[in-house]
This record gives structure tokens, sequence and C-alpha cells, in this order.
């Protein structure tokens, strides 16, 4: 299973989500992608496999993984304070992986229903999505 974690500013969503699957799922396979050179080193920190900053990685990695997790801006051109581009967010949204969208109510996109949650509380659930999804048994046939 190849999972890409994508996020932006300092990565602090991207960390707690790529230390979340790397408990839940010793074995998988992580590629981070930050949208700025401070966000990838911390996923990478994190435990990443490899990791790459920048538009062009966003649009190949999105083409190879199975779940690509990491805040809703990530299919939201301008978001995370302009740091995705039109293309990130294309590439994002049009992949065949499922998504794992982090509802963060900052940069201008305001998610109704979502509550006072901390990030670490949403990165746990956005986890338990994960188990969740590979824990489907048509989730074979979609690969």
């Amino acid at each position: 299973m190849r999972y890409l974690v994508i996020d932006g500013q300092g990565g602090r969503l991207g960390k707690l989500l790529i230390e979340g699957i790397r408990r839940e799922f010793p074995e998988a396979e992580i590629a981070a992608v930050g949208t700025n050179a401070a966000a990838t080193a911390t996923m990478l920190k994190a435990g990443a496999d490899e990791a790459a900053t920048g538009e062009n990685p966003v649009v190949v990695a999105s083409r190879r993984a199975d779940i690509i997790a990491g805040p809703i801006g990530i299919v939201i051109a301008d978001s995370l304070l302009g740091e995705v581009t039109p293309k990130m967010a294309a590439a994002v949204a049009q992949s065949a992986a499922v998504r794992v969208l982090v509802p963060m109510n900052r940069c201008d996109n305001l998610v109704a229903g979502v509550g006072s949650q901390s990030i670490g509380e949403l990165a746990q659930d956005a986890v338990k999505k994960m188990k969740e999804v590979c824990g489907q048994q048509s989730w074979g046939e979609r690969l």
C-alpha cells in the first residue's frame, strides 16, 4: 500500500499523519511531499520513506499513491496561504487514490460541522479512516 502525505507551512499535520500511519501500518510505503522545504523536512524526520518538495512531486506522487492524506486545502487551489497551486490541487483531486482530507478551518477555507478539535485529534481520526478504508473487502478491486 502506497501512502502519500502532503502538507505545507510547518508540516505538523503531515508529521502526525506519518507517525500514525507508521504506527498502524508498519510495512507501509510512505511518501511525503511538502509545499515548502520546512514541511518536507518535518515529514521526513517523522518517518517518511521518501520526500520531495513542490508542485511536480505532488503531481507525480499523486499518480502512484493508493491513499493520499493531508489537510483539506490540498484540493483547493491557492490554499495554505497560496502554497497549493492549481496544478497541485487538480492532481490530488483527479488521482485514483482514496483521499483522506483533514478538515482545517484556516486560510479562508471554513468547513461547516468542524468543531474545535486539535490537530492531533484530527490526525488520529484521519488514520482511523485509513484503517477503515484498508479493511474494506472491495479495496483490492480498486487496485
